[in-house]
């Protein structure tokens, strides 16, 4: 099977990806581009950073597939999706599924919770001071590693036998920003307090850190919908179609331990 991905800068892709993903230069912008790196696609893998344009490139890649008769798009959303929801990516996400939906394109869509990964967001503040500040409270959050993603995803386009399915996606178990903090430490060797700021607080560091608008609205949102306990149901998916449990937070934090030690 050959992979090929679409990208703004080739040079910077080729560095990165290496020699055996082949590259399609373009913009999600640039409707000719599409078409160029669509052609001859078997499956496609549909995900793009969070942003204002996200709507927009995503469903101009779905039109595109479309025409272009692609077989199968495999479109990696968030839990929570939904129209008119007031966290802006949450809205976005359920804006492209509704497109992809009435494309009428073979789709796959999978919903994917809170990422490990986000933690690394919080890395520099804990190799300065040793905590973990967030407005979590004692809230448990079914966090997914990355990689679980890519796994299943990998597993959808290979086949066309999960057509028109919707699959949620978490890791093994809900844990609390207290035992996050208890793993790093044992990852670590260091001691690391987690430390529940309030929302205001916490606002305020994200409109310090120079965070777009958006993203400040949707982070103090998402905090809130995780206290609520809406991220905190566990799916077996991972293990279904892969065939191995996902990724425990532990196994995550030994794996990267050297970005959260001083």
């Amino acid at each position: 099977m050959s992979i090929r991905a679409f990208v703004r800068d080739p040079a910077k892709a080729a560095e990165k990806l290496g020699d055996d993903v082949e590259l399609a230069a373009g913009d999600f912008s640039d409707t000719a581009s599409l078409r160029r790196a669509l052609e001859g696609v078997d499956c496609l893998f549909l995900t793009s950073a969070d942003g204002p344009q996200k709507v927009e490139h995503e469903t101009a890649v779905i039109d595109a597939a479309a025409a272009a008769g692609v077989p199968q798009i495999v479109k990696l959303s968030t839990l929570r999706a939904q129209v008119g929801s007031p966290l802006p990516p949450f809205d976005w996400h359920g804006r492209i599924e509704e497109h992809l939906r009435r494309s009428m394109a073979p789709a796959v869509i999978l919903q994917a919770g809170f990422y490990m990964s986000n933690l690394i967001a919080s890395a520099e503040a804990i190799r300065q001071t040793g905590k973990l500040f967030a407005p979590a409270d004692a809230a448990s959050i079914a966090m997914i590693d990355p990689r679980d993603i890519a796994a299943v995803a990998a597993v959808v386009l290979a086949t066309d036998a999960y057509e028109g399915q919707t699959y949620e996606l978490t890791g093994p178990e809900a844990i609390t920003y207290e035992r996050i903090a208890e793993e790093l430490f044992a990852a670590t060797g260091q001691p690391i307090e987690f430390v529940d700021v309030s929302d205001e607080a916490a606002r305020q560091s994200f409109v310090e850190a120079g965070m777009p608008n958006w993203l400040v609205e949707h982070l103090a949102g998402v905090f809130r919908v995780i206290r609520e306990g809406a991220l905190e149901q566990t799916t077996d998916t991972v293990r279904t179609l892969t065939g191995r449990k996902p990724r425990s937070f532990a196994e995550f934090a030994h794996e990267h331990a050297g970005l959260f030690q001083a």
